[in-house]
């Protein structure tokens, strides 16, 4: 029977919550230029939506958090006030 030398890492990817950034991501965060994204002040998202749209052959981008808000984005950008969907 042979065994198995390298001890398991474990990953804890349930949430960001949960994390631990190393003192480099603290600095970075620390310097990371800064500015509200809502009125279109964070540089680095700007740049972010810029590059994308590029890359992808588009006028423009929007940056959103997660594959759901993306989704939403998606419905309310093809369907008007009171219409009714179905999503399954």
């Amino acid at each position: 029977m042979t065994t198995n030398s390298n001890p398991i890492t474990a990953i804890d990817l349930r949430s960001d919550t949960v994390t631990k950034p190393t003192p480099a991501m603290r600095q970075a965060m620390f310097e990371a230029e800064v500015g509200d994204d809502v009125y279109g002040e964070d540089p680095t998202v700007n740049r972010l939506e810029t590059m994308v749209a590029e890359l992808l052959g588009k006028e423009a981008a929007l940056y959103v958090s997660s594959g759901t808000q993306g989704n939403l984005v998606a419905v309310l950008a093809h369907c008007g006030r009171g219409d009714e969907i179905v999503l399954g």
